[in-house]
Order: C-alpha cells, then sequence, then structure tokens
C-alpha cells in the first residue's frame, strides 16, 4: 500500500492587522516532504524586516483597546476559539494530513496535535476569575492594592517539532493576559500551523494576532529587537535562545526561554516493567521520532533490571514500522529534515566507534522509500560511556542510551550531571521513593512511571533549569508571566 502524492501544494501567506497578505515582493519559499523529499508540499511567504515592521505595528495599535478588555470578555474569546477547534472533523482532518505531509511525522499524531489545541484555550480561560482578584495589603503603614497589566506586544517563536502544541503554551496565554501579539512559526512546518493560526486571528480585532513566516535568520533579530516589542517567549535550541536573549537584552525586553532537554529516566530495582511500562517508555522516547524537548533522552537503570528493560524496550520497538507517516500501519515516520537526520545519525556512529553496542529496531515498511527519506529506525545505544554526544547532548531523534547503575546516590548523580534540566523521570512502586527521587533531580517536571507528552499534566507550569531556559509556560503562572506586578498603594484606610 502507498500512500497517494497527489495532494496539490498549498500556498500560506502572512496575516498582518486583519489581512491575509503577501510577503514582500511576493517573496516565498518551498517546503518538502521529509518522507519524499522530491515531493512539493507547499511554498509559504519569505518575509523581510518591512513584514516584521509592519506586523509589530499593527499588534502596537490594537493593543490599547485589547488591553482594556475584561478578563471575562477575552476568556468569552478563547472559549469561542476552542468551540471552533473542537468542531469541522473534515477541516481537522485536511490540516493535519498536510500537517503530515510537511513535518513527516505519523498521521495520528498530527491528528493529535491539531484536534487538542482548543484544550490548552479552554484551560486559559478557565483562570479568569483567578487572574481578576488582585492581592490586598491593608495598612500600616498603607493601605496597598497588588495587580498585574500586560506587557504590551509578545512576539511568540515556535519551533519545527510539536509547532501547535508548544504554540497552545504561548498564544492563549499571552491573549488572557492582554497582550498582542506577533507569531513566528518555524519555517521547517509552516503550512498546516500557519493556516490554523490565521483561522484563530480572524475572530479577533484586526491587529490582535499577526503571522509573519519565513526565515529566522533573516527575520528573527527584528522580531526580538523590535523597540516596540516589549515581551518575547521563544521555544527553540540553546544556541538561538542565547542570541536571542542577547538580542533582546539591548532593548531591555524580558523573555521566556524554553530550551533543549537530555532527559533523564531512572528505573529503579522495585519498577513495574510490563508491557505497559515498556509502551510508555516507548512513547516518552520515540514519538515524533524522538523530536519532542520533553523526551526521555537517558535511561539510567539498576543492574539488577538492566536486561529485563533491554528485551523489554526492544521487544515494543520491533513491532514498530518506520515509515510514511500518511500510511495507516506507520507508527514512526522520518526525521524533520537531512540537518537534524545527521545530526542524530552521527551520534550514534560515534558510540559504535566508541565500542558501545546499537541495536537498531523496528520494520521498514518500504526499503526503496527509508533510503530516500530522512528515515531512521528507533536505535538503542547500551551502556555508552557518559562522555560520548550520545548521552551528553539532546539527540533530538530515534535514539536512546541505556545505561545501569547501582545505587540510587549514583542514579541521581548521574542523572544531574547534564547541563540540561528540563525534565526527568522517576519508575518504581514505591511513593516516598518516588518523591524522595524526584525532589533531587534538577528539572522543571517529573513524570512519575511515565514520560513525556502523554503524560503531562498541561496544567501545571512548564519549563526548565540550567540550559534549558528560565521562565514557564502552560498553567496559571504561564498567563501570569506574559504580565508585570502593579502596586497601589495610600495611606491606610482610604483605599481599603
Amino acid at each position: 500500500m502507498h500512500a497517494t502524492v497527489s495532494d496539490t501544494p498549498v500556498i500560506t501567506s502572512n496575516y498582518i492587522d486583519g489581512v491575509a497578505r503577501p510577503a514582500e515582493a511576493g517573496r516565498t519559499y518551498a517546503l518538502y516532504n521529509p518522507a519524499r523529499p522530491d515531493e512539493l508540499v507547499g511554498h509559504a511567504a519569505l518575509s523581510s524586516a518591512v513584514d516584521v515592521d509592519a506586523a509589530v505595528l499593527a499588534a502596537h495599535a490594537a493593543y490599547p483597546a485589547w488591553s482594556r478588555t475584561s478578563y471575562t470578555e477575552r476568556a468569552a474569546k478563547l472559549n469561542e476559539v476552542a468551540d471552533y477547534l473542537e468542531a469541522g472533523q473534515d477541516d481537522v482532518d485536511q490540516r493535519a494530513r498536510l500537517f503530515c505531509r510537511e513535518h513527516g511525522k505519523p498521521i495520528k499524531e498530527t491528528h493529535l496535535e491539531v484536534s487538542r489545541l482548543g484544550d490548552r484555550f479552554r484551560t486559559t480561560a478557565a483562570y479568569a476569575d483567578r487572574l481578576a482578584r488582585d492581592e490586598l495589603e491593608h495598612g500600616p503603614p498603607f493601605d496597598t492594592i497588588i495587580t498585574r497589566q500586560p506587557r504590551g506586544v509578545a512576539t511568540l517563536i515556535v519551533p519545527w517539532n510539536w509547532p501547535l502544541s508548544i504554540l497552545g503554551a504561548k498564544l492563549p496565554q499571552a491573549l488572557m493576559a492582554g497582550n498582542t501579539v506577533v507569531v513566528k512559526p518555524s519555517e521547517l512546518s509552516v503550512l498546516a500551523p500557519s493556516i490554523t493560526l490565521q483561522k484563530i486571528a480572524e475572530m479577533f480585532p484586526p491587529g490582535v494576532i499577526n503571522i509573519v513566516t519565513g526565515d529566522a535568520a533573516e527575520i528573527g533579530d527584528n522580531l526580538v529587537g523590535h523597540p516596540l516589542v516589549r515581551f518575547v517567549n521563544f521555544t527553540g535550541s540553546v544556541r538561538i535562545g542565547k542570541h536571542v536573549m542577547k538580542v533582546a537584552a539591548d532593548q531591555l525586553t524580558p523573555v521566556t526561554l524554553e530550551l533543549g532537554g537530555n532527559d533523564p529516566a531512572i528505573v529503579c530495582a522495585d519498577a513495574r516493567l510490563d508491557d505497559k511500562a515498556f509502551m510508555n517508555m516507548y512513547l516518552g522516547t520515540f514519538m515524533s521520532s524522538g523530536q519532542i524537548c520533553m523526551a526521555l533522552k537517558r535511561l539510567y537503570v539498576h543492574r539488577s533490571r538492566y536486561d529485563e528493560v533491554i528485551e523489554g524496550l526492544s521487544a515494543v520497538c520491533n513491532r514498530m514500522v518506520v515509515g510514511d507517516g500518511l500510511l495507516p500501519e506507520t507508527n514512526m515516520g522520518p526525521v524533520n529534515n537531512a540537518k537534524q537526520l545527521k545530526t542524530v545519525t552521527d551520534m550514534i556512529g560515534q558510540a559504535r566507534a566508541s565500542g558501545a553496542e546499537v541495536r537498531e529496531c523496528g520494520q521498514v515498511s518500504d526499503e526503496a522509500l527509508y533510503r530516500r527519506g530522512y528515515f531512521q529506525k528507533p536505535a538503542l545505544v547500551f551502556n555508552p560511556d557518559q562522555s560520548l554526544d550520545i548521552v551528553a547532548e539532546e539527540q533530538f531523534g530515534p535514539a536512546l542510551p541505556i545505561m545501569p547503575f547501582d545505587t540510587e546516590d549514583e542514579a541521581i548523580r548521574r542523572a544531574n550531571d547534564s547541563r540540561y534540566g528540563l525534565c526527568s523521570s522517576v519508575w518504581t512502586e514505591d511513593r516516598d521513593r518516588a518523591l524522595s527521587i524526584s525532589r533531587q533531580l534538577e528539572a522543571g517536571y517529573t513524570y512519575l512511571n511515565n514520560h513525556g507528552p502523554t503524560a503531562q499534566d498541561f496544567r501545571g507550569p512548564f519549563g526548565g533549569f540550567k540550559d534549558s531556559g528560565f521562565g514557564r509556560n502552560l498553567g496559571y503562572e504561564g498567563v501570569v508571566q506574559f504580565q508585570g506586578y502593579h502596586s497601589i498603594s495610600s495611606v491606610p484606610g482610604w483605599l481599603l
């Protein structure tokens, strides 16, 4: 069975001040299917500094009116968006299919991402009453109201791996806080996200949501360093995150940086290792071909369970079919782009050259397509040295090092021996042990007996420590980060 390749290429534009418009001089660039790199999927607007300036000016002009709306009014608009996103199954199916073709991840994953975006808007809208409550401090020495106000124009920069899910961790929060926005999707995964985002933007007053697409190297600094931008929320690599911070510093613009992760998992001696556990490990590691910031990327296993984990996880991986994401039997699609594929395969090659055993698992549905596209079967690397790139760096692809440990102190030390601190997981049947180990891990989020997106409570704030960045997305805290505190005081007995 072969997936149809007859889909007509699409063309997406910018969306500025309530109008879909081409980039300056009508410039576009092409996007191709990573499973079939010669298959054109569509063209997107290739923006310039002129387009960025127009988008920021539109957001700046729309800010006064939008910022004066009440939390109740903003919540009503977010719920309206959620209603729309959760309806229209045919439209959802079409965008999910397009997303699959431009990104590569299996259709079941793109459908999940497209369809669940409404949940993020509805959850954020539910904070309206809590956000509206001021903190009151009664005198003496003064009566003080501690409130918050929106920052202004917010730049939201979204990566290519889960663009709609990550957009859902920024956009409704920025809007609920009272800001207007300029959104920049990744140039590597832009067609379906832009179409979805424009449908949302059309539901708001002109200028509240603006979209510019194109090469980050050309317009990124203009977006981050624009003098009318008052906040930047960026998700992406550590290298680019550091650059964003430097550019924003010239305008003293505050930033939230959600950067890479090299998430450790600790499997204790008493862990329950059944089929469900191994499937959770697989999904936590290899969902979206491992291209997830909070994916399980280092697996530390008590020596008494090491062989059991290797065989159990290998068995699950071997059941998986690697191929074109549009095919219903496919469990894992290609890596999104040639550069990222090389990063992963170089790490695997380095591990092999060092003497570590590498086991490539899974079934290939079409050998010719596998050789042609950006594919890599799930690879398990057994007991590599901690200094190797497969352990020390974020692979962001379908490869997992598995290493034994003897004591929990050793496992915690090795788990924390990383410049990253995004997520982690602990696998044990003992609640007290789980909490004790969790509290010692240098991470912004810890999963228990699970890992990754399927285990995430999106009401909790999400973000990391160390090189994984700072600030938080999602949860109530994800809204408050888009605001600044404002204290109002008077002599005692007059204000309160």
